[in-house]
């Protein structure tokens, strides 16, 4: 008999949810992506305001929680040593919080904004310009900072009151009494957007790893192959689930960061190094000058507005809904971390390499578009998938250099799910932090098996509007999150820095 160990209340709903929603999904098929747009187009619409409010409420609560006089209180009490060594902690909540993401979009991202200007008036220049300004909102301050604010919640909560690693337990001090029982409804709604959030990223790994394919072997990049390459890429995420966090996730996530750095050196030795240096330097720039008007822009004004807010929603809701995941998978190997070396760690470093890496690849494609008669924003406009080989096909040895970002894209595809899995696990099992294996097996099947019902069930569309479905609900509840958080420092006698 299979071993399990839950939390009724939030097991069973999440588990009943999921599965009908695959069943029902794949039995309508396409129509499905029509109800999933319409939805979104409503939200985007009529709400999006209230997210961007939201964002920039987070990354000033984790600049206070910082720099501020909390920032001395140490994960786990005083005495808390790091569990993990810190190239492994980065490379391990790098790999969970951005992976499959950056490498579909460093080059896709600033050649969408490159063919869809904020204004109809703007020169060459300055559509780069705002490419890439807008590309840097999207992956940087802002959506490292939704991750921060829920790491540190989860791990302050766990670590220093003893309380279940679980989305509940940062906001039931704060409740009343009397809604204190739907703390489980918060616990089920976070493990459902953990499933959501994550099916949209392996749909888009699966997309880009099928264009490799397609790019190097001519396998034709379809639905079916697809669907082939989550079921193939689950399996290994289940057997490395298996093997635990100190061993199968842990040693794939610095795989990923060394395959990483191999794939972004070579790239940066073998094109055009100092215009593309120039390019990311000057990008930084820009974005840094314009960041406060950036967090709250609306394109309220702008000529393409609807596209803007498509965008900018579709992620800010992705990122919200994969917070709870990332947030308690960050949480869960950060014990022993002050909170202002957790912010620089997890804020500051995953965006300077964010920036490097888009600025090095979205400037290469630029350098192509411009000056090398290669057309990249007619490729992102018919298949997105494929602009990060075609990018590498103008570089030496690109089979190689092919070859090995088919493989990034699978272990970061791998290291997701597992960690994504685990984070499940730990949401439905009452925060215990070492559910049983079989448990883990279920979930690992359940997130390949959303992704691929929303294949099927109307492709990108339908993985981009689920995904703000589900987080959307939740930019209203991380404000719950973050004051719980202060409130909790406020009262524990964090107020002075320890002698020294």
């Amino acid at each position: 008999m299979l071993k399990f160990s839950i939390e009724p209340k939030v097991f069973y709903p999440t588990a009943l949810f999921a599965l009908l929603f695959v069943v029902s999904v794949i039995a309508v098929g396409e129509p499905a992506s029509q109800f999933f747009t319409q939805f979104q187009n409503l939200i985007s619409k009529n709400l999006g305001w209230m997210v961007s409010i939201c964002i920039n409420i987070y990354l000033v609560l984790v600049f206070y929680l910082a720099f501020g006089r909390f920032g001395h209180v140490r994960l786990g009490g005083p005495s808390a040593k790091p569990e993990f060594k810190t190239f492994s902690w980065v490379s391990m909540l790098f790999s969970a919080g951005m992976g499959i993401g950056l490498l579909y979009f460093s080059v896709a991202e600033p050649m969408f904004h490159f063919n869809n200007p904020i204004s109809t008036q703007f020169t060459t220049s300055e559509r780069i310009d705002y490419a890439m300004n807008i590309s840097f909102l999207h992956y940087g301050l802002h959506v490292w900072g939704i991750y921060c604010l829920v790491g540190l919640s989860l791990a302050y909560c766990c670590f220093n009151q003893n309380k279940p690693l679980a989305l509940s337990a940062t906001i039931e001090d704060i409740l009343p009494p009397k809604l204190k029982p739907l703390t489980s409804v918060v616990d089920s709604l976070a493990s459902l957007a953990t499933l959501f959030g994550l099916a949209t990223s392996l749909g888009f790994g699966a997309k880009q790893f099928c264009a490799g394919l397609e790019s190097l072997f001519n396998i034709p990049n379809e639905s079916s192959t697809q669907v082939i390459a989550i079921l193939m890429i689950t399996a290994i995420a289940t057997l490395s689930v298996m093997t635990g966090l100190k061993k199968g996730v842990r040693i794939l996530s610095n795989i990923n960061i060394i395959l990483a750095i191999a794939l972004f050196t070579f790239v940066l030795l073998s094109g055009p190094s100092v215009k593309v240096l120039n390019f990311f330097l000057q990008a930084t720039g820009s974005y840094l000058k314009n960041f406060v008007s950036l967090g709250f822009e609306r394109g309220a004004y702008s000529d393409n507005a609807e596209f803007f807010k498509g965008w900018s929603i579709f992620y800010w809701a992705w990122w919200i809904s994969w917070s709870p995941f990332v947030g308690t998978f960050i949480a869960r190997i950060s014990k022993g971390r002050t909170l202002r070396e957790f912010v620089f760690f997890v804020l500051f470093v995953p965006c300077a390499a964010t920036f490097l890496w888009m600025g090095v690849f979205g400037g290469l494609a630029f350098e192509l578009q411009l000056n090398a008669g290669v057309d990249i924003a007619a490729v992102v406009k018919n298949d997105s998938s494929k602009a990060l080989f075609v990018v590498l096909k103008e570089l030496p040895f690109h089979q190689v250099i092919s070859f090995l970002s088919i493989l990034l894209v699978s272990t970061f595809f791998i290291t997701s799910s597992d960690s994504g899995s685990l984070a499940v696990d730990y949401m439905t099992s009452g925060g215990k932090l070492d559910a049983p294996i079989p448990q883990k097996v279920f979930w690992a099947s359940v997130e390949g098996a959303i992704a691929i019902a929303l294949i099927l069930g109307g492709g990108l569309a339908a993985l981009q509007a689920a995904s703000i479905t589900t987080g959307f609900p939740f930019a209203l509840l991380l404000l719950l999150v973050g004051f719980g958080l202060v409130k909790k420092l406020r009262e524990n006698d964090h107020n002075q820095p320890p002698s020294l």
